[in-house]
């Protein structure tokens, strides 16, 4: 009997030894094959996640932000202990102990499941790590053995910090928020380092499903969750009894529910100028690199200008949009039927899309009219109470500008926008404002350097993110002219050289072209330097046939206003469309003394580590490396930049441009106090106006029109660009000041008389005087025995121009809708214009 039981059990021992051995051999072979062409694991220790990368002013204060995953990257030793506590009491409270996976939380998962609870997944963080960087998400056997095989192995090859390191900061936790510093940042506005326990136990939560935690839809569960992560932070001795009693009786705050302010609310809106970088780098660098790499990217704005320069060009396009009479609004409406509850409608309006990024005079706030009345209007405007001190209604007269009355123009249920109106910082009421429907740009840069300063590319970015500075194509017309003149003045002209205005004829395959100047009057031989005072189209004309429309092309091109001009003479006179972006790049190289720049918005980008990989700067810096200089002394900048063109050249166009803003088209317009050039543009029936202009320091340029060209009526470079230019120039020129235009060496100058171009004394002075400056070796000749005509007829009889004349005489003076004078030009009549410049 004891023979049969010995039998007995050593068969089943030999059973089991066999079954376990064969056991053994079935995982082994399971591994086995589960761990061919595993990803590689060695891959973590050089991993760098998806990052924010931030754009900052000269200042160091951040502008903007850009990411596809929000995610701040932060080492191991810079996250709070508590942070890693509470994670890990909610995750896998073994993590210091286990190797990569945990049998026994696997079991106990398994008992769960059997007993008909939730099935749950059981894995360390180790685990988790494994299934975010190297595997798939599915559920399944095969990819679970796969990551107990990767975790295994991770556990030889990193620390415990780093693979907690690479889990903190690539779990995604709601909100677009990826790690645990951006977390922080988004819920609770706070560091890592400011997080109290229960907030740190409530980032704990979300790594299994953050949308059923939100803290506000989801407050008593996310909270419920939190007191059970604070409860097992207690359990495994990473707090007190008592903190964890006073922690789980504290209210789930959040930025969600208006608790604390968002940390967006301490960025400024986004602008033309900061996504015009995000443009510039996606394409320089890549758009992974710039929304993942972490960039820290200095700008070249300065806050001050780039605020002025907005204002001035929001003033000019909103004076003209009121001048026309026309109310549009902003073509958004409410429900009716939202609106007799004040909830309702102050949720509808907050997600109603309108601009909310404009501070003319002040902030224009959206509004949603309530009730219209024949003498005012009701109104519910946004984060305004209804019973407070300002009274929300708009009386009659506020829309005296407006053709007809409320009931023609507004409805109940129209959303509007609206701003205080104040004198001396008391409130007077509100009143309407709308978005014109003219649009424009204005920009403004060093000339030196090339750095921009300023870029405004619309009214308001919220309202339309087209960027009109950079990405508008349109014709600049007279504000081209300086190309054609430089390549005259290369070409062996003068300033004092006559040329003939007088009437063009050229056959076309299109018909007769006959440009004409905007006066409608010829002047006959007149000096070059009136030409581009006054704007005379035909001088121009007759000018680029002289020198030839390819070497004009050859110095466009050049310049790099266009990257081709195609040689036809109406490009003389800027019929072909480029930005103002080039233009006042172009024109930085006359105040400079015809030196290349390159513009740029950037002056730094460095990478996540710190390290330069773009610098704007390629200037010599003597001494600059030097520990120290002698007292008073300042290192010494050695500019290797390349000539554009003759510096001579640039001074003779700069003086004559000098002469447009001090008796030419732009002379009522810029006063600045300090030496300044500069040139208007007008193109047919004004669809586009232009004002660029320069100091010997700044240059910026204005550009207003319809996006969809059409006429602006009576509207000139002069009157709508040039104030904008002068408004804003007197900031900038206080700001960096402004001084005498650099004569060049290698010629002298001789006093001419500016009508009829001929050789004064050196004593000579007067209003015809003016002193120009002509090369060394260069033998002039002036007056009559200069003259050229460009190979076109001469008209018979045409006077000189005549002293105290210009192209003034042709206007009107006509009595305003408000009593006041004014003077405008002749209407052009379509067809005997060129498509290029009037002004």
């Amino acid at each position: 009997m004891l023979r049969f039981f010995t039998g007995i059990i050593g068969g089943l021992f030999a059973l089991i030894t066999t079954g376990a051995a064969f056991g053994a051999l079935m995982i082994g072979a399971i591994l086995w094959i589960y761990s061919r062409d595993l990803p590689n694991h060695e891959q973590l220790a050089q991993y760098t996640p998806p990052t924010i990368s931030r754009i900052y002013s000269g200042e160091g204060r951040i502008m903007d932000e850009f990411a596809h995953e929000r995610r701040l990257y932060v080492p191991s030793s810079e996250i709070p202990e508590l942070v890693k506590q509470a994670f890990i009491s909610a995750e896998d409270k073994n993590f210091y102990s286990h190797k990569g996976y945990d049998p026994m939380g696997m079991i106990a998962a398994a008992v769960d499941a059997a007993k008909g609870g939730r099935l749950r997944g059981a894995s360390t963080i180790t685990q988790q790590v494994m299934k975010n960087f190297l595997l798939s998400s599915d559920r399944s056997a095969e990819r679970k053995i796969k990551e107990i095989i990767l975790a295994s192995r991770v556990e030889q090859a990193l620390s415990k910090d780093k693979i907690l390191e690479l889990y903190m900061n690539e779990i995604f936790l709601g909100q677009n928020s990826f790690g645990v510093a951006a977390a922080a940042q988004t819920y609770f506005n706070k560091t890592l380092a400011e997080l109290e326990p229960h907030e740190a136990a409530y980032l704990a939560v979300l790594p299994k499903a953050p949308s059923n935690y939100h803290p506000v839809r989801d407050k008593e569960l996310a909270t419920n969750r939190r007191n059970f992560v604070l409860k097992e932070m207690y359990e495994n001795g990473y707090i007190t009894y008592e903190l964890y009693q006073s922690e789980r009786e504290k209210p789930l705050r959040s930025v969600q529910n208006g608790d604390f302010d968002s940390f967006k609310g301490a960025l400024p809106p986004r602008d033309y100028f900061t996504d015009e970088i995000r443009r510039q780098l996606s394409r320089n660098f890549g758009e992974e690199e710039f929304f993942g790499g972490g960039l820290t990217i200095r700008a070249t704005v300065d806050p001050e200008l780039q605020a002025k320069a907005a204002v001035e060009l929001q003033r000019a396009l909103e004076r003209y949009d009121r001048g026309l009479g026309r109310w549009r609004g902003t073509g958004k409406t409410i429900d009716a039927a939202l609106l007799g509850d004040e909830a309702q409608w102050r949720e509808a309006l907050a997600a109603v899309e309108v601009a909310r990024d404009v501070k003319l005079e002040s902030e224009w706030l959206p509004a949603v009219v309530l009730s219209v009345g024949d003498q005012e209007l009701g109104l519910g405007i946004e984060g305004v109470a209804m019973d407070g001190p300002e009274p929300p209604v708009v009386p009659r007269k506020d829309i005296d500008w407006v053709k007809g009355s409320f009931h023609d123009n507004f409805e109940v249920g129209d959303v509007v926008h609206v701003r205080r109106m104040t004198q001396d910082g008391a409130f007077i009421r509100w009143t309407l404002r709308q978005v014109p429907a003219v649009q424009g740009a204005f920009m403004a840069m060093d000339v030196e350097n090339g750095r921009v300063l300023a870029m405004q590319g619309g009214f308001s970015y919220q309202h339309s993110v087209f960027n009109r500075a950079t990405q508008a194509t349109r014709q600049p017309g007279s504000s081209f002219k300086p190309f054609v003149y430089a390549a005259a003045l290369d070409s062996g002209y003068t300033p004092a050289t006559i040329v003939v205005d007088a009437p063009i004829e050229i056959n076309t395959p299109q018909g007769v072209w006959r440009p004409k100047n905007a006066s409608h009057k010829f002047y006959g031989p007149t000096p070059l330097r009136t030409g581009i005072e006054q704007s005379r189209n035909l001088m121009t004309i007759r000018l680029a046939q002289e020198v030839g429309m390819e070497t004009v092309a050859s110095y466009a091109e050049s310049f790099g206003v266009y990257d081709r001009l195609d040689p036809f003479l109406a490009n003389a006179l800027g019929s072909q469309e480029t930005t103002l972006f080039k233009m006042v790049s172009a024109y930085s190289m006359f105040a400079n003394g015809g030196q290349r720049v390159e513009p740029t918005l950037v002056d730094r980008v460095q990478d996540r580590w710190g390290r330069t990989i773009y610098r704007h700067d390629q200037r010599i810096c003597d001494g600059c490396k030097m520990a120290s200089l002698e007292p008073g002394a300042l290192p010494r900048i050695t500019s290797n930049r390349k000539q554009a063109i003759d510096p001579i050249t640039a001074y003779q166009l700069t003086s004559m441009m000098q002469g447009v803003v001090e008796r030419g088209t732009a002379r009522r317009a810029v006063d600045l106090g300090v030496p300044v050039a500069g040139k208007t543009g007008t193109t047919n029936d004004a669809k586009d106006v232009w004002f660029i202009g320069f100091t010997n320091t700044i240059a910026a340029g204005c550009y207003i029109g319809y996006d969809r060209p059409r006429t602006m009526g009576g509207a000139s470079g002069g009157g709508m660009c040039a104030p904008v230019f002068n408004a804003f120039m007197k900031v900038a020129v206080e700001k960096y000041g402004a001084g005498k235009f650099q004569v060049p060496p290698g010629g002298y100058f001789v006093k001419i008389d500016r009508f009829t171009g001929a050789r004064l004394s050196d004593s000579a002075s007067g209003p015809n005087v003016v002193a120009e400056y002509f090369r060394e070796g260069e033998e002039p000749i002036f007056g009559m025995a200069a003259m050229l005509d460009g190979g076109f007829a001469m008209g018979a009889n045409l006077p000189m121009f005549a002293q105290g004349e210009d192209d003034d005489d042709a206007a009107r003076t006509v009595t305003t809708s408000t009593g006041k004078k004014a003077r405008i030009a002749p209407k052009a009549s379509f067809g005997s214009l060129s498509s290029g410049g009037l002004y």
